[in-house]
């Protein structure tokens, strides 16, 4: 099959990872949880791999960087770690559910409200975001890209123009191993990455890195192997959001993609921005279908055919031409009804710089058949 949803989970993982799971599972101790050697080994690992992702992303401490399952559970210990009774906070419509979710479930138990700015030209404009900004203003969450189109909101603005009690929140599920992500340059107080995307990790990894001008509450309590005569959580990081057995091989597996990425970036960024742009050329000659996105270094691609829905065009791709694509919503819904695409949806194809050109041909050539089919079907 040709594996067009890399923006779901990352079809091909390189060799390196794939051995590093492995020769974790052959070895996979409790870190840090005995004092046996093989303990103390795999905790020191868990060490570098926090180091690793804190120099990649420009965190200033490497203990405000916290392992989590994905992207989801990070977001969700940030917002609800810090919006408090009273607060207002501010989101984009390109936001994932895992960012909208968890807001409006704080605005209907009462505790917050919260705003979404309009969208210019398809993406965050950040005057409409300071427009939304009110004194209880708490906290601004921004994707680092589109997980619909692709579209990247001018983070590094975006900070300028708050105010600087304003906390910065950024949704890296899309961006983190496509583009340059910086807590310090960006002037964010929160990244959230998920590890099984663009840095080639396994499913089950992810992280979240946060600002020394943050202090997250525990949204977990259990076991973290200090301190264990207190009842109490530890009151400092990362124990104190790291309840309970860490996955280890997820760890390895983002150690090793992480490694991956820094080594490989440049090709990497420019593979995946040349695949997009000879899809959307290519797509922009079948005179049927209309593109909802331009060509990007995160590899996101969406359009819709006239008149079809987009998981029936999904469908197609998977079972006449072995072709691998998301249609929906993509858990943006705000997106799509920004974008007047809520009814259909949109056919979202995403590619790796492991995608060949000849299988992007090979892609278009099926669209141009799948429009012939959806004509004869609606004559």
């Amino acid at each position: 099959m040709i594996y067009f949803d890399n923006a779901a989970t990352g079809g091909r993982k390189p060799a390196s990872v794939i051995s590093a799971v492995a020769a974790a599972l052959r070895v996979c101790a409790n870190p840090g949880r005995s004092g046996h050697a093989l303990s103390v080994t795999c905790a020191k690992n868990v060490l570098q791999t926090r180091e690793l992702l804190a120099h990649m992303f420009d965190s200033p401490s490497i203990e405000r960087v916290i392992f989590t399952k994905n992207c989801t559970e990070a977001l969700n210990a940030f917002i609800f770690g810090v919006l408090e009774k009273g607060d207002h906070a501010v989101a984009t419509p390109l936001e994932h559910n895992s960012v909208l979710r968890p807001l409006e479930k704080l605005k209907k138990s009462g505790v917050i409200t919260y705003d979404i700015c309009a969208l210019k030209n398809g993406n965050v404009d950040e005057q409409s975001i300071k427009s939304l900004l009110k004194p209880n203003t708490k906290l601004v969450i921004v994707t680092s890209a589109s997980n619909v189109t692709g579209a990247e909101p001018p983070i590094t603005r975006i900070r300028k123009i708050l105010p600087e009690r304003v906390l910065l929140l950024c949704d890296g599920a899309q961006g983190a191993g496509h583009i340059p992500l910086s807590l310090t340059k960006q002037g964010l107080d929160g990244l959230c990455i998920a590890g099984h995307k663009g840095l080639f990790a396994m499913q089950g990894s992810g992280a979240l890195l946060f600002s020394e001008r943050v202090r997250l509450k525990p949204f977990m309590h259990g076991g973290t192997g200090s301190e264990s005569f207190s009842l109490d959580m530890p009151d400092f990081y990362p124990d104190a959001l790291e309840a309970g057995t860490v996955s280890y091989p997820a760890i390895i597996s983002l150690a090793e993609g992480a490694r991956y990425y820094l080594t490989h970036e440049r090709e990497i960024s420019a593979a995946t921005l040349s695949l997009s742009t000879r899809f959307a050329e290519g797509l922009a000659r079948l005179p049927d279908y209309a593109a909802y996105s331009s060509p990007n270094a995160c590899g996101v691609f969406s359009f819709a055919l006239k008149g079809v829905q987009s998981e029936e065009v999904a469908a197609l791709l998977s079972e006449r031409y072995s072709i691998a694509v998301r249609g929906g919503l993509h858990c943006a819904p705000l997106a799509h009804r920004a974008l007047g695409t809520a009814e259909n949806g949109l056919v979202r194809a995403s590619f790796s710089h492991f995608n060949k050109p000849r299988e992007v041909d090979r892609f278009l050539s099926a669209l141009a058949k799948i429009a012939k089919i959806a004509k004869t079907a609606h004559r």
